[in-house]
This record gives structure tokens, sequence and C-alpha cells, in this order.
């Protein structure tokens, strides 16, 4: 009998992120400073609440332990969090950090922050009930106070903590599992003079009392310690390189913990987070993250519609394929990292037909007009197409897409609508897959009971 985890307890602080895209093709007349003609805007959580709906995008069980304001910026947090993880939340005095980045052509040009927002040093019950019940904690601390306030309660915790520490925050509690300081946070524990990140990540481990450190090293992975003494660096997957960082820690430590609590030994459980943050990366970063979609308006029903809508407003088309037979929390999983891609997500299905010859006699268990229907029902999916042939080569070629998505075991294999994508021109991105979820894991355990 498998004994069900508890969630992921994310505490820490929660931001609104703003990204404000557009062009940049003129100088100002008043200053040597360039006019953005502003496309859209689009809104996220930052900070905590970005770890936290990451790894619920992963298909976690999560629970966000954060302090939002009664202002409008932090009722728009609430509605972007609503319906993905649970939200305990804390007060907040004064009002909502707000992070807006202005950008061009998917550069950076400026960044504007405004809010004065503070935790106030509170513990409710139900914070202590969802601490309580953790399978694994992170401490996602941004300087804005609710680490400091939940110290006392973190020192019951039997569970796995990692602490993604900050310059302004609390210092870590003692017993961590694992800190995760980036190497210009690790410049400014470590006392001078500063030699070099494997180094830091030894001295940290004492200084803090901790299990284990990783000092994050962007596309060089991590410098990784343990308090027995073994150290070693963790080099990142050979991946397209990528430009937007933003968040990439965020997705290494909530990567990392949701590791720990699965039972993971600490140094492998950080691979798993170098990996997911380069994937992160590689995918376009928390620019690529799509949580609302004012261009798209009310969605389309049929797929073409939605291909030609993305397409007619300059938008980026995700497809994905596969038979997705008993719907389970590794099909979300990807499907949601799949839709945070881009714009648009429209899921290719195999027939019945199509499904049986793939898989064999006894499959699909599910008819395919309820796992189409099932599918629809997911916020995450635009539309839905079935194809009747084996490969989904030509309904790929019908769509256009300009990202097709697989999960993880496909990992370097030939795909056979290989040549349809170079046809069209096509990016493929590989996701990696939620491990212990398939559909075939599932038919065996009923089997057996």
């Amino acid at each position: 009998m498998r004994v069900k985890k508890g969630p992921l307890v994310v505490i820490g602080d929660t931001l609104l992120d703003i990204d404000v895209e557009g062009s940049a093709e003129r100088i100002a007349p008043d200053a040597p400073v360039p006019v953005v003609d502003v496309e859209g805007e689009h809104l996220r959580p930052g900070g905590a609440g970005l770890a936290a709906l990451l790894t619920a995008r992963d298909g976690a069980d999560v629970v966000l332990v954060t302090a939002l304001a009664d202002d409008p910026q932090g009722r728009t947090l609430r509605s972007l969090l609503n319906g993905h993880l649970e939200v305990v939340r804390m007060p907040l005095h004064g009002t909502t950090v707000c992070k807006t980045r202005v950008r061009a052509r998917g550069q950076t040009l400026v960044r504007i922050d405004t809010g004065d927002g503070r935790a106030l040093a509170r513990v409710t019950d139900t914070v202590r009930a969802a601490v309580r019940r953790a399978g694994a904690v992170l401490v996602s601390d941004y300087g804005r106070g609710v680490a400091g306030t939940v110290l006392e309660l973190l020192g019951e915790v039997r569970a796995p903590i990692v602490w993604d520490p900050h310059p302004r925050g609390s210092m870590p509690v003692r017993g961590c599992a694992l800190v995760t300081p980036s190497e210009l946070e690790a410049r400014r524990l470590c006392p001078p003079p500063y030699t070099s990140p494997d180094l830091a990540a030894r001295h940290l481990t004492k200084a803090l009392h901790a299990q284990a450190v990783a000092v994050t090293l962007g596309s060089h992975g991590a410098a990784f310690a343990h308090a027995g003494g073994h150290h070693s660096r963790i080099p990142p997957p050979t991946l397209a390189s990528g430009h937007d960082v933003c968040g990439a820690g965020d997705r290494f430590a909530g990567a990392s913990a949701l590791a720990l609590r699965d039972g993971l030994p600490v140094e492998d459980a950080v691979a798993v987070g170098v990996g997911e943050a380069s994937r992160f990366v590689e995918g376009g970063g928390a620019a690529a993250i799509r949580l609302q979609s004012h261009e798209m308006g009310d969605r389309p029903r049929t797929p073409m519609e939605v291909a030609e809508l993305v397409r007619a407003s300059g938008g980026r088309l995700i497809a994905t394929g596969g038979c997705f037979d008993l719907l389970h929390a590794g099909h979300v999983s990807l499907l949601r990292r799949a839709r945070a891609l881009g714009d648009a997500l429209i899921v290719c299905v195999n027939s019945d037909a199509s499904a049986k010859r793939l898989k064999g006699p006894g499959r699909p268990v599910v008819g395919q007009r309820d796992r189409v229907e099932v599918l629809r029902a997911l916020a995450c999916v635009d539309a839905v197409m079935v194809f009747e042939e084996d490969t989904p080569a030509q309904v790929i070629e019908r769509l256009r897409p300009h990202v097709w998505v697989k999960g993880g075991d496909y990992a370097g294999r030939e795909l056979a609508e290989a040549e349809s994508l170079r046809r069209i021109g096509a990016e493929t991105v590989v996701l990696a897959s939620v491990p212990g979820r398939s559909t075939t894991g599932l038919i065996a355990a009923v089997q057996e009971t």
C-alpha cells in the first residue's frame, strides 16, 4: 500500500510580477532612450508565489503560506493562484510589492519596483496546521518578513526543509536539509575573502548548520557540499540556451524540495533542481508563463480556429499529442507546463483505433469521446483534435504549431513525426515526466487489487 506524502508547503513572500511587452523601433526626441510601443501586459505571481505555482504545475500537492494585502494587486495575486494550489494567507502591512519589467523583443529594458508591504508577525492556527502536515517545506525568502514570522514554528518541523535565502531576509534555521543561495548571496553570507563557490558551499554547511548547501551558478549548474564532507559540481543537462533567467532560482528550489519530499537523496534532488531550472530557462523563463491570455478572449471551439487566431495575432502556438488514457497527474503536469510555453495549447489525441494499434489489446481503457471531454475541461487546454493515423504527423502539418511538446520518456529518440516538424520549422521541446505516474502503472495497480 502506497502511503500518501504530505504536501509541499512553500513559505515566503509573494510579489506581483508584471511584464509589459512591446516593440522599440525609435528613440525618444527628449532623451536618448527607446520608445516602447506596448503590445500586451502579462501578470503572474513572483517570489514564493512563483515557486509554489511552478511546483503545482508539476502535478504536486502544494500549500502556499504567504502574506497578501487587501489591495487591488493583492486581489489579483489571489485570483492568479486560485485553482492551482491552496493558499494560507497571513496579513500584510502596507501595499503589495510589484516588479514591472518593460520588455522589447524579449529583452528587458527597465524594471520598476513599487510597494512597501511587510508581513505582520502573526502565526495563526491555520498556518501551524499547514506546516505540521508538510511532506517537505520550502522557505522562499524575499526579505519581506514571512520567513521571520515562522522561525520558531520551523524548529518543530520533522520534514526536510529547503531554504532559499535573501540578502535582506532571515538566516536559515539550523538543520535545513538544503540551503540554496545564488553565488551573489553566498558571497554576502561568507566572510571575506571570497575565493570560489565550491569553498563557499563547504563553509556554509558548517556556518548555517545545514545538511547540504547548493550554490547556484546559472548556466554552470551548482556547487554542492554535504555536511559529511562530500562536495561536487552538478552541471546542467546539455540544452539550448535561453535568455530570460527570471524565476530560474524559484524553479530550482521548488524542484529540489519536491524531490526531497519524494525521498531522493539530497545530491540527487539538487541534480533534479538543476535540470528543471535549465529546462525552465530554455522554455522562455518566467516570461513564457501565461496565466491570463487577454489576446485570446473566449476560447474558440475548433482546433483550426485556435491555430489561425494565434498566428494572426502574432502569438506562439503549442501542440502536443498522445493517447491520454486514464488521465493522471503526470498528464496534467505536462499539459500545464506545455501551455506555459506559449499563447495556446492544442492537444492531439489518438483515436480509439489508433490507440489500440499503438498500445495493444484492451487499450484504450477510456473511449476517445470521454478522453476528449476530460481534456477540454482542463483550463490549460485550448482545443483538442483527434487523429486516426498511427502518428500525429498529418495533424501537425495541418495545425503548423510553433512548438511541439513531448514527455521526458522520448528524450534522445527520433520522433516518428520528426520530418513533419522539420518541414514546418517547428521547435521540439521535451519536458521531464513526473516520476511514478503512468497509465500502465495505474492499470497494474487496479489489477492487483
